[in-house]
């Protein structure tokens, strides 16, 4: 195949391109790539970010130019070039705008074609775990060759990680699987599958840092572990500790202020700019200064300057850690 496209390439050059695109793709498939490893090829066949979104299962795959997996942008302008995986919306987008031209059409397509064959391999995973493999697998005393039968039953051939769910229960996800749909959990490494106990820990000290979104409990609705760097750190030292920690109770007291009070606390610390805090809270940008202020007050120090942010920041993380039952647990084993 290399072969053909080089020749091609010297007759015609956007043919020759055309039948690297199919090339690829067909190589990623075989090779039962993730959804991930296809974002990369087709951003970096297209050159320019790429970005698959699957609204049914809150999946957003977004890779740069360069191969690099970035955060999710904005929502997809209706000018770039996309095609559908499958029937249930999802699509693959080149972030561009303009046609996509005779080589960019082909990477959609291919592209597409590949993240189906990804998703159709998936969709029927979830169903067939077993809490009770589940449970020999994340079990780091038991017989190594019983964890290993027991990954084999789940179809677990390669890397995975664990999610932990606000009900108690877990679920192992292979490397490149989408995570369930409306879903409240903390999310575990990708690790090898003798190393899921880790992952699983992981996950569940994740699953502490969300909250259900709302204007009563604010926060991300799904937390990676593996995004957490030194905060998992701090949350475990709070865990143990038998100090009070000041900027907490400060933002409690605050709390008990104003039922807007922890919505708009976490809108401030984790927006780009003050605008942007009150575009996602629906409020006039002097209604949000009116409660910046206010709640500056309630806490005793300037959340304007990155020093007070960080604070707030940290406050409102361990806010969040210490209303789990598993923190109560902890606490009251220290004392």
């Amino acid at each position: 195949m290399n072969e053909l496209t080089v020749r091609l390439s010297s007759i015609d050059a956007e043919a020759g391109e055309a039948l690297a695109v199919i090339a690829h793709f067909d190589s990623l498939v075989a090779s039962r790539a993730g959804l991930q490893s296809i974002v990369r090829g087709a951003a970096s066949l297209a050159k320019c970010p790429v970005q698959l979104v699957d609204p049914g299962r809150r999946l957003t795959v977004r890779v740069l130019a360069d191969g690099l997996v970035a955060q999710p942008g904005d929502p997809p302008d209706a000018e770039w070039p996309s095609e559908p995986v499958g029937s249930d919306g999802a699509r693959i987008w080149l972030e561009r705008p303009g046609p996509a031209g005779t080589v960019g059409a082909m990477i959609l397509e291919r592209a597409a074609a590949a993240a189906l064959t990804v998703v159709q391999r998936t969709r029927a995973i979830y169903p067939a775990d077993d809490p009770a493999l589940v449970e020999v697998i994340l079990d780091a005393g038991a017989a190594e060759a019983d964890r290993v039968v027991a990954a084999r039953r789940l179809g677990l051939s390669g890397p995975a990680r664990a999610a932990c769910f606000a009900d108690g229960s877990t679920l192992l996800i292979p490397g490149g699987a989408p995570f369930p749909p409306d879903r409240r959990m903390g999310v575990g490494p990708l690790v090898d599958v003798l190393d899921l106990p880790g992952s699983h820990s992981a996950a569940q000290l994740a699953l502490r840092l969300t909250a259900e979104g709302t204007e009563h409990d604010p926060g991300p609705r799904v937390v990676y572990a593996d995004e957490l760097g030194s905060v998992a750190i701090l949350i475990q030292a709070a865990d143990t500790s038998k100090t009070e920690m000041p900027d907490l109770t400060a933002l409690m007291r605050a709390g008990a202020t104003a039922p807007w009070m922890f919505a708009t606390c976490e809108a401030i610390c984790w927006s780009e700019s003050l605008r942007a805090a009150a575009r996602a809270l629906h409020l006039h940008h002097s209604t949000l200064q009116d409660r910046l202020e206010q709640a500056e007050r309630a806490l005793g120090w300037d959340i304007r300057e990155p020093h007070g942010r960080l604070r707030l920041q940290l406050a409102l993380l361990l806010r969040r850690a210490s209303r789990s039952p598993s923190h109560q647990a902890v606490r009251e084993g220290a004392r």
